[in-house]
């Protein structure tokens, strides 16, 4: 078996054995393995030279050509070629523009999540965390310059999650006492850290 080049150089046919082969008829031509292995190591340089470029990356290109062999070699020992390094060049070319594509989804992925890990960050940003730490120092002086009775009852409505009720309750106060010692409470921690 041996291929056959035209003037140019370039593969045209393949003669050889004529087998029998199921699907192909009597005496229907198939390249063997050797053929098939011969035309891609002819042509493997041009075929990955082409990936390329419609991939802008040689790495999947390589393996896009390898893959592009493997179905080949199937697809000659199931049909007859008649020109397989046209067949050789298309399945290349269909793999590379599902790569490219499947590679640009997968960058598409990647950037949203990033974007979406980016988002659901709870770290704050350095500056934030200093003005944060800033206004907690204020915030903690102000309560400590507050009366008892007072920081008791702004903390428990704050902090605690206690209503006006359980706060008089707790000081052995009114209700409307409770509500007043709260607001004048914010009012005065408001007052510091605008002031500060």
């Amino acid at each position: 078996m041996r291929i056959i080049r035209n003037t140019k150089g370039r593969w045209i046919g393949i003669t050889g054995p004529r087998v029998r082969c199921h699907g192909h008829g009597d005496g229907a031509q198939v390249p063997g393995n050797d053929t098939i292995l011969a035309l891609y190591v002819a042509h493997r340089d041009q075929l990955v030279s082409y990936a390329s470029r419609i991939l802008d990356d040689r790495a999947h290109a390589e393996d896009v050509v390898q893959e592009a062999y493997l179905r080949l070699d199937a697809a000659a020992g199931t049909r007859l070629l008649g020109e397989p390094i046209r067949y050789l060049y298309r399945i290349v070319r269909n793999l590379a523009l599902d790569t490219r594509r499947g590679l640009q989804r997968d960058r598409k992925r990647l950037v949203a999540d990033a974007a979406i890990a980016e988002v659901s960050e709870d770290k704050p940003s350095p500056e934030a965390a200093a003005v944060a730490r800033d206004e907690l120092r204020v915030m903690s002086a102000a309560l400590a310059e507050l009366p008892e009775r007072t920081r008791i009852a702004l903390e428990m409505h704050r902090f605690g999650d206690c209503t006006f009720k359980e706060i008089a309750a707790h000081l052995g106060i009114s209700v409307g006492l409770a509500h007043a010692l709260v607001i004048q409470g914010l009012e005065h921690c408001r007052a510091r850290l605008y002031r500060r």
